[in-house]
């Protein structure tokens, strides 16, 4: 069987290309080889031109006018990759056995930004045939409203305006068109956290939901010096030498690592969903070695202190989101 991903000419607002996928032992009549790529004229319906469809191995990708054969082909052999533009929105088809950390992997992506885009809960399940909607990067899609302003998207969206302009080719002081549909690179959906009730006592108050977190909490390196309190959300600054291990300040699941970019001035960054809703984030570093998915115990290096993105010295920029003031 092979899968093929073929562009739509339709346009959502500023995101460009739609990729869809469609299954079958369909090939094209029309096909010509340039080297390693082969191209064919789009529009055209696939079709099968013998009577027994040819039967190959892996995924032919066609965009921009070029098919792109699969990194390994029925053979084994490695085939040239040319990779779709980041600014295209992909359409997957879901297999059997895949999981939503898989396909988050193969396109580089958050698992939230796989949910978000698809109005996914944590508790929903995927099943082969489904198909979903793939980002060109980490961050939210969003439909414009009626007031909005690059800056109040950035600022709901924890986001960054000229990071927006810049990748929905928009003029940072440009109005926008209600119903327009933009990428927020690197931007979050708030999740809401249910309130703790309140523990029972007989002079008849109650604990306050603070002490629920007293203690989840470890520093995320050892020694360092504040050089910034509570700051942006809900962030502090802790200086240490470069090349410091950072360590995950609660167990939880590795939710995002890019290890390159400026990704809104964090740099290298990591984000961590722990088990009681809130999530912690670990900015600037030299590198990463954790990748989404992946599952972390407390005090277990995730990556090492730098000074990536919008950064002066090295230091780690820590955040607990959903959660308590920053102890730290």
């Amino acid at each position: 069987m092979i899968g093929v991903l073929m562009p739509a000419l339709a346009r959502a607002g500023l995101l460009g290309n739609v990729l869809a996928s469609i299954s079958g032992g369909d090939t094209s009549s029309s096909t010509a080889s340039h080297g390693n790529i082969q191209t064919m004229p789009l529009l055209k319906p696939a079709m099968n031109i013998t009577p027994t469809p040819a039967r190959g191995g892996g995924d032919i990708s066609i965009v921009d006018d070029s098919a792109l054969m699969p990194e390994e082909g029925p053979s084994g052999t490695i085939a040239d990759i040319e990779k779709p533009k980041n600014s295209t929105i992909s359409l997957y088809v879901v297999r059997e056995g895949d999981t939503l950390s898989q396909i988050a992997e193969m396109f580089d992506v958050s698992v939230n930004t796989i949910r978000w885009a698809n109005d996914l809960s944590r508790s929903s399940t995927i099943q082969p045939g489904q198909t979903l909607t793939i980002l060109p990067v980490t961050g939210v899609k969003y439909t414009v409203k009626r007031g909005d302003t690059l800056a109040s998207i950035a600022k709901a969206l924890h986001g960054d305006a000229e990071e927006i302009a810049q990748f929905n080719g928009l003029e940072e002081e440009s109005s926008l068109s209600v119903g327009t549909q933009i990428i927020i690179p690197d931007g979050e959906i708030a999740v809401a956290v249910a309130p703790t009730p309140k523990a029972k006592s007989t002079s008849g108050s109650g604990a306050t939901s603070a002490s629920t977190y007293a203690g989840y909490y470890m520093r995320p390196i050892n020694g360092g010096t504040k050089t910034q309190g509570i700051h942006g959300y809900n962030g502090v600054d802790l200086a240490a030498p470069g090349g410091t291990p950072i360590l995950a300040s609660a167990a939880g699941e590795v939710i995002v690592s890019r290890g390159s970019g400026w990704n809104g001035g964090y740099g290298n960054y990591i984000v961590i969903r722990h088990d009681n809703g809130t999530q912690t984030l670990y900015a600037h570093n030299s590198s990463n070695i954790v990748s989404v998915g992946q599952r972390v115990v407390q005090g277990q290096v995730i990556g090492y202190v730098g000074s990536t993105g919008r950064s002066t010295g090295t230091h780690v920029h820590f955040e607990i989101r959903g959660g308590p003031r920053n102890p730290f």
